[in-house]
């Protein structure tokens, strides 16, 4: 008994505590004048030409666009934070410390993705608020506080799919290059601008099975005014797709790991 308290408690000092360091060294280079227009500012800036893409088609409201985008763009920091850690520490040359460490594999890349999802869950909680002021779109004190709760779902889904891309980083050498693309499915898939009623048959498919879809619609019914527990169906639709991308993500990883072993091309660039 012993033994197992010993290790739950390591597994979560490891988890809290890694994760916490893992991702400050993420930006430990940054100065907040960059973080600040490239996860703060740039979403605003696509929810204004999106919005006022659809003002010129005569396409759904400024309501539509602002959720859409605003929910949609957690893909950058959930996707992109995810992936760089396993692809920093690969270009860092540490990559086989941290991997032939005892440490716990679920604890050790679990603990780094929380404060990725938090990060998502700020930028796009920011972005809904920024961009709704900006464009006259604003929501009640009951609706914020449920399309809270849904974008930090959304987040933690979105970086389940960027444990999946982590796992990829440990075989191609410009990761980055597979998430701008991945973000760019998301925008035309998900239903962030144009709506899955009336995409292609086999688009909405595809649609329905990646993250952030769900929350998205969510997200829209309950900034028009339906319950938080109306929307409980999609709600459980999002977190069930993230789970499955966060355990496909963890048996990637290790498969990926086995694999590079036996190719030596752990930290080849």
């Amino acid at each position: 008994m012993r033994i197992v308290i010993d290790r739950l408690r390591n597994d979560a000092r490891l988890l809290s505590v890694g994760g916490a360091i893992s991702f400050r060294a993420l930006f430990n280079w940054m100065s907040p004048w960059i973080y600040v227009p490239s996860l703060l500012l740039a979403p605003i800036f696509q929810i204004l030409l999106f919005a006022y893409l659809g003002r010129g088609a005569g396409v759904g409201d400024d309501q539509f666009y602002v959720v859409g985008n605003a929910v949609q763009y957690s893909a950058i920091p959930c996707l992109f934070a995810m992936g760089q850690t396993v692809a920093g520490e690969r270009q860092n040359q540490t990559l086989g410390l941290v991997l032939t460490s005892p440490a716990a594999r679920i604890p050790l890349f679990v603990g780094r993705s929380i404060p990725v999802i938090v990060n998502g869950w700020i930028t796009t909680l920011v972005s809904l608020l920024v961009g709704g002021l900006l464009l006259g779109v604003t929501f009640a004190p009951s609706e914020l506080a449920g399309i809270a709760l849904v974008l930090l779902v959304a987040s933690a889904s979105c970086t389940g799919l960027g444990l999946v891309l982590a796992a990829i980083d440990l075989r191609v050498r410009e990761g980055a290059v597979i998430n701008n693309i991945v973000f760019g499915f998301l925008l035309l898939f998900t239903g962030a601008n144009i709506a899955l009623s009336t995409l292609p048959g086999w688009m909405a498919h595809v649609g329905g099975v990646l993250p952030l879809t769900h929350a998205i619609e969510a997200s829209r019914q309950l900034a028009a005014g339906r319950s938080l527990g109306s929307v409980g169906g999609l709600v459980g639709k999002e977190l069930g797709i993230g789970l499955v991308c966060v355990l496909v993500g963890l048996l990637a990883l290790r498969l990926m790991e086995e694999s590079s072993r036996r190719r030596a091309t752990l930290e080849l660039l």
